[in-house]
């Protein structure tokens, strides 16, 4: 296995659970941000076009280990941001808010001086990355968004976890005891996140008209918590954005099958790089 994810699939995550996604590459730099009461971390890679990945709700920046080389050899710099309570980030009492969390990537952009970049958003990482492009369309060339709601009512009821999606939670267990400040909390931390998915974020019809920045809207055929008929929604009430299901995958594509999922990634890069 190399780290473009070539012919590499892991359909069910049995190789995610055991082992995590594939190992990152040695940063250019690592560090903290002060924000808002937490310590934000980011980390950065190579040189050229700047693209910001955020990652999903209880993961992780080390889940896009089989994306980062490949952006990289494409000749983008890859910044990797941990969002609050997240990682190697630190959070305060207060409960988890999308707004708050978008607020810390444009910290993090002010203080690493990225004038503009592209955003990749997975899950909750997408809506934070909206969101930073509906408050800041001058800096954001374009957002990918995949897999993640803009309101409640585009989530499907989940009654109990699928085999896919409890190997996905065990490696998060994992890892969130081996990456924290507060190892011992993870249970607070998933009540805490789920909570807010539960009842945010609630963008409107024209919340969602007022976006100015290219958008593609990402979701994988057989999404375990996104609802089909919202990711029309999405297209359809962002001006000018496009439409992409992919087939055959899941919420969890970047790890299942990384090859197709970074050529689609590096096609609407390409189409919005500065």
């Amino acid at each position: 296995m190399n780290g473009d994810g070539v012919g590499f699939r892991d359909d069910d995550l049995k190789i995610f659970e055991a082992n995590g996604a594939a190992p990152l590459p040695v940063a250019f730099s690592e560090t903290h941000i002060q924000h808002e009461g937490a310590q934000i971390w980011c980390s950065i890679f190579g040189k050229g076009a700047p693209v910001i990945l955020l990652h999903g709700g209880l993961g992780h920046s080390g889940n896009w280990g089989y994306q980062v080389p490949t952006l990289l050899k494409a000749g983008y710099q890859v910044i990797l941001i941990d969002s609050r309570g997240h990682g190697h980030s630190t959070r305060d009492e207060r409960p988890f808010r999308y707004e708050l969390m978008a607020s810390d990537v444009l910290a993090v952009m002010n203080a690493l001086h990225l004038e503009k970049v592209s955003l990749v958003g997975w899950s909750d990482g997408a809506v934070i990355a909206l969101m930073v492009a509906e408050k800041n369309p001058q800096r954001v060339a374009g957002v990918f968004f995949f897999a993640c709601n803009m309101d409640p009512s585009g989530a499907k009821e989940m009654v109990k976890l699928d085999p896919v999606t409890e190997r996905c939670f065990r490696r998060h267990t994992k890892d969130y005891a081996r990456l924290s400040e507060t190892p011992e909390q993870f249970d607070d931390f998933t009540k805490a996140v789920a909570l807010m998915m539960k009842t945010q974020p609630n963008y409107t019809a024209q919340d969602l008209a007022a976006i100015r920045v290219p958008v593609m809207i990402v979701q994988g055929e057989h999404d375990e918590f996104i609802r089909p008929e919202h990711a029309r929604y999405l297209a359809e009430s962002i001006p000018n954005a496009k439409l992409l299901f992919l087939k055959d995958v899941t919420h969890f594509a970047p790890l299942q099958r990384p090859e197709f999922f970074n050529s689609v990634i590096l096609e609407f890069l390409g189409r919005v790089r500065l």
